[in-house]
């Protein structure tokens, strides 16, 4: 049977055509990562062995096979996806012999020729649009606790007091007053009966008034900076009503991750310790073993 070697590239892919005797049929073809671009491909495989059965191989090059893989899935191939590093001794013993810029797709055509290499597969649709999600989540919450390390440098700043005040400057009481107020100045002038009102809401009743009456001690006791408040404001306020959005967009994320892990006979969030979005992003990675 022939095989069909692709080496992987961002824009352009190169193809090589081997016979099962290890002959290289006619040059290779480069081609552009386009439907165009796979067409030609098509005319190039049939100019050359007619319909002639073959097989593609190619290199797990990033996330660049994607495309010509799903493509030629398509249609019906059998693909094998090598590591790069099982091609790696062949090529360097090639590259003492010829400066030929199309070798690789020949080389990748001769592994998969000689037999000798384990393969990569494309993922279940629903496990790669479950590892896309979680890595984008990932990326998301890195986004957030970059915002909260630069609110707490901020709050540091202008009302070193405030966390003291809170189990932590995240709890929901904390940063119900933060968004109202922004600055110690604002709090310190605040109507005690309004402050309170935010603190019993946003802790369901659970803080008294002589919090809010300690809260404004702190702000009116602060040592923090007294200099360019407005722009300490103005840059909390963007910050916060960025780590909201980014808040939202987590939540929405689980909603989407925990819609795909629910398709499967998953049973990895019934271990102690792993909560369903984690079970997810396990399952993901390594797929549905």
């Amino acid at each position: 049977m022939y095989i069909v070697g692709i080496d992987i590239g961002k824009n352009h892919h190169e193809a090589s055509i081997v016979s099962p005797e290890g002959k290289q049929i006619g040059r290779s073809l480069r081609f552009a990562t386009t439907h165009k671009g796979a067409d030609s491909l098509m005319s190039f495989i049939f100019k050359n062995i007619g319909n002639s059965p073959c097989v593609f191989g190619m290199e797990a090059t990033g996330h660049y096979w994607y495309p010509i893989y799903s493509f030629l899935k398509a249609k019906g191939y059998t693909i094998y996806v090598i590591n790069p590093i099982q091609s790696d001794s062949l090529r360097k013993m090639y590259i003492r012999q010829t400066k030929n810029d199309s070798i690789d797709s020949f080389l990748i055509a001769e592994v998969i020729r000689f037999g000798q290499f384990g393969t990569t597969s494309m993922a279940d649709e629903n496990i790669l649009a479950m590892r896309q999600l979680c890595r984008y989540r990932d990326s998301v919450i890195s986004s957030r606790t970059e915002i909260k390390l630069r609110i707490g440098t901020i709050m540091e700043q202008i009302f070193p007091e405030y966390e003291k005040q809170f189990s932590s400057l995240w709890v929901s009481t904390s940063m119900g007053i933060l968004e109202k107020y922004l600055t110690p100045e604002n709090i310190e002038n605040a109507p005690i009966d309004e402050l309170f009102e935010i603190i019993k809401d946003k802790s369901h009743n659970r803080l008294t008034r002589a919090k809010a009456i300690s809260i404004k001690e702190a702000a009116a006791d602060t040592f923090g900076i007294k200099i360019a408040q407005d722009a300490f404001s103005f840059q909390l306020k963007q910050l916060i009503d960025r780590m909201n959005f980014l808040d939202k967009q987590i939540e929405a994320l689980d909603c989407q991750i925990l819609e795909y892990y629910e398709k499967f006979d998953c049973y990895l969030h019934t271990i102690p310790g792993i909560g369903m979005i984690a079970a997810a992003t396990i399952l993901a990675e390594i797929g549905d073993i």
